[in-house]
């Protein structure tokens, strides 16, 4: 049986030989291999696993982060060819397929350059160190005499190329997990490819039609699928199929009701076809009898109810924040102020609706497609199929988007099983009503947020509570901490509440919903709790500066002043608050805030600190919106953004992250959303799911604050700031608070009048 044409197939398979050591910083494992042994030098050279140079020069970066539009392989690329002084032509970008060597293989969380930076920068610098040794010797003169540069080592005038020393010299080496943390590092002055202008090494494949995704993937011999998908996600069983309609398909095979012992396909049937069309055909001509639960008669008002009755309960949920005395606090104020926040269920719709080709070849099943958690899915790949994770390889491919929901890799567990009970390779295929139906949308949201002054207005506690679905439970639960209380909890379901500013005595509390979880599969939706966490956060902020008679911006500079755990720590949150409040008092200023503004218009603000508080990527917006106080319509007319990353590593990567980022969260602000109808949700396309369109894009001015400091992420953090910043400039300009996402013009209208 062939293999699969793909991308990286010619590169040559790099040396198992080698050990690992652990990133406890980044809380993954992470491979060093020691270099290649004389013999093997001859083919190439191997520092460490994460790349490798050829005698004809070309340098190959192993990625094992998934490409998804993001350009992530450029950016891992340049941070080693930096410090490698390496000749960026010369340079090409090889995505690896899973294997226990590389670690924890995942891409999200905004993690892949700030755990990526590390581990490439020590492993490029370890390159320099051998090729500058050995390029001395064939140059005739000591170490201390060379300097690395455009691929070659320099001794004056005379100059030995990678490629040269890679032939002629003995570049065998083996590096201590120690050593290579001792490597020495070029100085940000010297940086010659971090953060200046390059040609991203991926962008001709995706346009010139050489990139290979997930849907192109094929073998000969294979057969097509196409799931037909039960009413509820966790409780439906398979009673009957019946497919003699089917069978007047041309083309039609056999519908089969899958067994899966992981549980994460539960009621599932694949419907078998020699192409995608007779399958898809088929498909709907199929008749299944299932047994369903409680999650059949869901709605999304039964999922916020519970979401409020549990908030009720002070016991509920993990205390990922508490501090003592808010009781206290809250019960001697001399003032309180209290709001209640919600989000609807939000949906991915990536482009490349999910897919997956599976089959056994030589006593290992592969499994061919586009996942950004090989790490997660390869247990559950083993637990269904009844095998060891050894002998099951997740191949990778190009994604057409992703944006969390291809952490979720169900879809490869459907089309293995489909392969193992047909005994040929199948290729699974979603329609978009498939991947709609069965995403793993972002779980709706209540959250109550509440704050305490004592005297002169000052501010003495705060409580934040958040109910949601959890999909670190649902997916990966070994990922949840304990609270301050014993119980655990999402930090993906609750980052962004446990914030920077100083409040006094702090509670933030994470409630699981466990109705939704019941009911769904909750998912990763780009940048998951901040999602919700920063609505209710920022506009709230607001809220409570207005109770006070404080203006909203200096409201917030007051409390960003880096007292106690908030003056930040190294490596990556060094300077705290204060960072934040820079790009806060950079924005406003850009924006003209407190400057006289048209009838019916606004400006609003929102800050925040990205993710988590390990790896703050410290961003503010201004959004200024005019609203129609007959229909309640509100146009965006200017986002303004002011991001301080770090080192900022790839600038044009770094301009479409935000970019991207910035639109995405409007478009979730005011027109991504959905509901739960009888366990199901209702919109499965794009007729009725309305995301933002190029006619409402407003103008954009985002702009990085220069910075030495480690690099941090960059795809999710600007999401989280444009939604409170709408909501907050609707406020400023007719006076109406809305507090429910998506903002519909109903809303800011009934806002109006109360």
């Amino acid at each position: 049986m062939n293999a699969p044409v793909r991308p990286d197939d010619v590169a040559a398979a790099l040396s198992r030989r080698g050990f690992l050591i652990t990133l406890t910083a980044a809380g993954a494992a992470m491979g060093f291999a020691g270099a290649a042994d004389a013999a093997g030098a001859a083919a190439g050279f191997e520092p460490t696993i994460w790349y490798s140079i050829g005698r004809d020069g070309i340098i190959t970066v192993n990625v094992i982060r998934a490409e998804l539009g993001q350009h992530v392989g450029t950016a891992i690329a340049r941070i080693v060819a930096d410090e490698l002084e390496a000749d960026w032509s010369k340079v090409r970008i090889k995505t690896v397929d899973s294997d226990a060597k590389w670690g924890l293989m995942v891409t999200g969380g905004s993690w892949s350059v700030w755990q990526s930076y590390p581990i490439y920068s020590q492993a490029g610098a370890a390159g320099r160190t051998v090729l500058i040794e050995e390029g001395a010797k064939l140059l005739g003169v000591a170490p201390g005499a060379c300097v690395a540069g455009n691929g070659a080592i320099h001794a004056g005038k005379a100059s030995v190329s990678y490629g040269d020393i890679v032939t002629r010299g003995n570049v065998a080496r083996s590096f201590t997990p120690e050593q290579l943390a001792r490597m020495p590092m070029k100085a940000a002055a010297e940086r010659r490819l971090i953060g200046k202008p390059a040609r991203a090494r991926d962008i001709p494949g995706k346009t010139n039609g050489q990139g290979v995704y997930g849907l192109d993937a094929t073998v000969p011999g294979m057969v097509y699928a196409r799931p037909k998908l039960p009413p509820t996600r966790t409780d439906s069983t398979v009673v009957s199929i019946d497919d003699s309609a089917a069978k007047a398909v041309p083309g039609y095979l056999r519908s089969i009701a899958l067994t899966d012992p992981s549980g994460t396909v539960p009621g599932w049937v694949v419907v078998l076809a020699t192409s995608f069309v007779a399958a898809d055909r088929a498909t709907d001509l199929v008749k299944v009898v299932w047994n369903t639960g409680p999650a059949a008669k869901v709605s999304e008002a039964d999922l916020q109810k519970r979401a409020a009755e549990l908030i009720a309960d002070p016991k509920a949920g993990g205390l990922a924040v508490e501090d003592p005395g808010v009781d206290a606090a809250f019960a001697s104020a001399k003032s309180k102020v209290e709001a209640t926040y919600t989000t609807a269920t939000a949906l991915h719709f990536q482009m490349e609706p999910v897919n997956a080709l599976a089959f056994e070849k030589d006593g290992v099943f592969e499994i061919h497609t586009g996942n950004q958690w090989q790490s997660l899915v390869l247990p559950w790949l083993a637990k269904a199929l009844g095998r060891p994770e050894t002998s099951i390889v997740m191949k990778s491919y190009l994604l057409g988007g992703g944006f969390g929901r291809r952490l979720n890799g169900d879809y490869a567990v459907a089309a293995a099983l489909a392969a193992k009970a047909a005994g040929k390779p199948v290729k699974l295929v979603f329609t978009r009503a498939d991947d709609s139906l069965f995403d793993s949308p972002r779980s709706p949201s209540v959250q109550v947020v509440r704050m305490a002054f004592g005297e002169a207005g000052r501010v003495t506690a705060m409580e934040h509570t958040a109910a949601a679905g959890w999909p670190t439970l649902a997916m990966a639960p070994f990922f949840m901490p304990k609270g301050a209380n014993g119980a655990a909890y999402d930090p993906f379901a609750i980052n962004g509440a446990d914030h920077w500013y100083t409040v006094g005595a702090q509670r933030v509390r994470a409630v699981n919903n466990d109705l939704a979880n019941a009911t769904f599969r909750p998912g990763w939706l780009r940048s998951v709790g901040p999602g919700w966490t920063n609505w209710a956060l920022e506009s709230f902020m607001d809220e409570a500066a207005h109770s006070v008679g404080a203006d909203p911006l200096a409201f917030r500079l007051k409390l960003l002043d880096a007292a106690g755990r908030n003056a930040g720590s190294g490596p990556t949150a060094t300077g705290g608050a204060h960072r934040q409040a820079a790009v806060l008092s950079k924005v406003a200023a850009k924006a003209g805030w407190g400057k006289p503004l048209p009838k019916n218009t606004g400006i609003g603000l929102a800050t925040t600190f990205g993710q988590e508080r390990a790896m703050p990527t410290w961003v503010a917006c201004a959004a200024r919106v005019r609203v129609d106080p007959t229909t309640g319509v509100v146009k965006v007319e200017k986002l303004d953004l002011v991001v301080d990353c770090g080192t900022v590593v790839n600038p044009d990567g770094a301009l479409s992250q935000v970019q991207g980022a910035s639109l995405w969260g409007m478009s979730l602000a005011l027109f991504e959303g959905t509901a739960f109808q009888n366990g199901q949700v209702r919109d499965t396309n794009l007729g009725t799911y309305k995301p933002l369109r190029m006619a409402d894009v407003p103008d954009l001015d985002i702009e990085f604050l220069p910075s030495t400091e480690p690099p941090v992420g960059l795809g999710e953090p600007a999401t989280t700031v444009v939604g409170p910043a709408i909501g907050n400039a609707i406020f400023n300009a007719v006076g109406a608070r809305v507090r429910d996402l998506p903002i519909r013009p109903a809303a800011v209208l009934k806002a109006m009048k109360t």
